[in-house]
């Protein structure tokens, strides 16, 4: 094909490319993926802030505004990510805004004025407000600087929750039960907000998905011999990577943006805009917006600390940090890492804090968390490579200096956000089905758990949207509460499934616990389930340099559940959790408990199966 030719599939099943998360590529690989990567974030960006912005109050447009907004929400997501990256989980993950934050900034900035109260059947009264704010009350500025607030406290909240170490502790009690339906909901949460985007040219959305389809799957394992990368180590030259596959998103991604190019220069009307998607369109502003603003905090006033922002930033907090576990979970699975440890999980959570934290005291209107679609884009073009994301989180952090090359991204067709969200999150819908393989579900126990758990995923945040007034406790700030998280599919799967699970009765073979994924300890690799630690330190272990600085800290609070003293002290706690989850004999019926994930005890774990090496690798988890 084109001077290419292919291999059998089965070659590349095993590994991912030569950009793998250990290796070094060459730099100019690392700069494609990189620009990959970048390519997806600036998608879910606008889609958060063309989403958001309608449901502030209504100001004559202001292009300059929106073009600074954009660019501060870029500027704060690249420092997180070099955070992530470099001190927190070390995935390559990409931190961006996720739907977590926007759905409880749309409720907030939705609600009436920051002065308004309910009377006894919901109905939004308005009262007497307050000094200092009196005098910006209904304004766009003021719900900006209100919804900051809200991200302010949602970021010190996941601080709190990722030095306590209290993340960790409930990511190693989830079992399969609960993170299938979780990823699953997931991905098919984004399917109405796909819907509306694609709706503007279904054309133009159909042609991005065929193409990215046809390079990641039918043309997966053709490689060109021109596409030939030197290591970024040695004189070695990798061979021709799989270039269709390894660039299935951003080939796409530009071959689409260029016929929409032409399109628009030959004056073929080619995006048809109803009134709500015209709305949201910001493609024919003019405005000319500064070439360089260095953000800083406070510039646009600081955040209001309301207790209406403080309600929905809790909501915040509980939301995203349920979907960053879901994606380290996610991203680990697909680049066949070892088992995240609870170490790495905290210290995952603490920089995503941060980075709420300076998105907020920035004044952007969505905090820091684990980007879904660039992790599900790793597993489409199988490159995880640490490298290639910290590059584009510098590009981030220089293209937030400069609204005007910001602007820009403002110029991406509707259409091709939804095709981006399409491809992405399909990825994470099977990947949480794929989790169903090891528990029972014939079991009528998990039929039940994983059906009315999605079930009523999607049908509370749907009834509430319709009909908010239906939940009105007589306090503002508890409605918010209960709106913003009832209105999150993600909060939902997760509790009700974590409940379920760890409250009804069932065998540790029902409920997937006999499983390799939980015999597998977090140093074990995939070839060697029962490997030692270092393979694990080498992936999601802090960089050396600062181990040297830190060993004598990680033993005292609260460093103590960021990072382990050593090894061999990471080994010991990881036998003595095994030892005291074992359960005594005659403690309970056989096979039946309702603790929460209970391991097997020495005379099970002999009884469960070893994976081979032709066997799907085993799945990786926090647990």
């Amino acid at each position: 094909m084109n001077g290419g030719h292919c291999r059998a599939p089965d070659a590349e099943n095993r590994t991912l490319t030569s950009c793998s998360l250990e290796k070094m590529c060459s730099w100019m690989l690392s700069c494609c993926l990189a620009l990959q990567h970048l390519a997806v974030q600036a998608s879910l960006l606008c889609v958060f802030h063309l989403l958001l912005l309608p449901s502030l109050p209504e100001e004559p447009p202001h292009a300059q505004a929106t073009s600074e907004l954009l660019a501060r929400s870029l500027f704060a997501c690249g420092i997180s990510t070099v955070l992530q990256t470099t001190l927190g989980s070390r995935l390559p993950l990409i931190q961006i805004p996720s739907f977590e934050y926007l759905v409880p900034a749309m409720v907030l900035s939705s609600h009436p004025s920051l002065s308004a109260s309910t009377d006894r059947n919901g109905t939004a009264v308005s009262s007497a407000c307050p000094a200092p704010h009196c005098a910006v009350v209904g304004s766009r500025a003021a719900s900006l600087r209100e919804v900051s607030g809200a991200v302010l406290v949602s970021g010190l909240i996941q601080l709190v929750l990722g030095v306590s170490g209290v993340c960790g502790w409930a990511a190693r009690r989830c079992g399969p039960m609960v993170l299938a339906p979780s990823l699953s909901i997931i991905g098919l949460s984004a399917y109405k907000e796909a819907a509306f985007f694609c709706s503007t040219n279904w054309g133009v959305a159909l042609l991005l998905m065929l193409l990215a389809v046809t390079f990641s799957q039918h043309l997966g394992s053709c490689r060109l011999p021109f596409c030939a990368w030197s290591q970024a180590q040695g004189s070695s030259t990798e061979p021709s990577v799989p270039t269709f596959r390894t660039f299935s998103v951003l080939l796409p991604f530009a071959g689409v943006c260029i016929v929409c190019a032409v399109l628009s220069h030959l004056h073929i009307p080619w995006e048809t805009l109803d009134p709500a998607m015209a709305q949201l369109s910001w493609a024919n502003s003019t405005f000319r917006a500064p070439w360089l603003r260095i953000p800083y905090a406070g510039e646009w006033g600081w955040p209001l600390l309301t207790p209406r922002a403080l309600a929905v930033g809790i909501a915040m907090a509980i939301g995203c940090s349920m979907n960053s576990v879901g994606c380290y979970v996610l991203c680990g699975r697909l680049l066949r890492a070892p088992r995240l440890s609870p170490y790495a999980c905290n210290r995952g959570l603490c920089t995503e804090g941060l980075g709420s934290l300076l998105a907020g005291l920035l004044g952007t209107p969505g905090g820091s968390a684990a980007s879904i679609a660039n992790a599900c884009t790793t597993s489409l073009t199988q490159a995880g490579s640490r490298v290639s994301v910290q590059i584009s989180a510098l590009v981030c952090v220089v293209l937030g200096l400069s609204p005007r090359l910001v602007g820009l991204l403002t110029r991406i067709p509707l259409a091709l956000h939804g095709g981006v969200l399409c491809i992405t999150y399909a990825v994470a819908v099977g990947t949480g089905i794929s989790y169903f393989q090891y528990a029972d579900i014939d079991s009528g126990r998990n039929t039940f758990i994983v059906g009315f758990a999605m079930f009523m995923a999607l049908l509370v945040p749907w009834w509430l949207g319709a009909a908010p007034a239906h939940l009105a406790t007589g306090w503002v700030p508890l409605d918010l509460l209960f709106l913003s998280l009832l209105m999150v599919p993600v909060f939902l799967t997760g509790f009700l499934s974590f409940f379920l699970e760890n409250t009804v009765s069932g065998t540790l073979e029902e409920r997937g616990l006999l499983s390799d994924l939980v015999l597998q300890k977090p140093g074990a690799g995939y070839h060697h389930p029962h490997g030692e630690t270092g393979e694990a330190s080498q992936v999601y272990g802090l960089p050396a340099w600062l181990r040297r600085l830190l060993p004598c800290l990680c033993k005292a609070f609260p460093c103590c559940f960021l990072c382990p003293g050593s090894e061999e002290e990471e080994e010991k706690e990881e036998e003595e959790d095994e030892d005291s989850h074992v359960p005594e004999e005659g403690t309970a019926a056989p096979g039946e408990g309702t603790h929460l994930l209970s391991k097997p005890s020495s005379g099970e774990s002999q009884l469960a199966r070893r994976p081979s090496e032709t066997e799907v690798p085993a799945w990786h988890t926090v647990a």
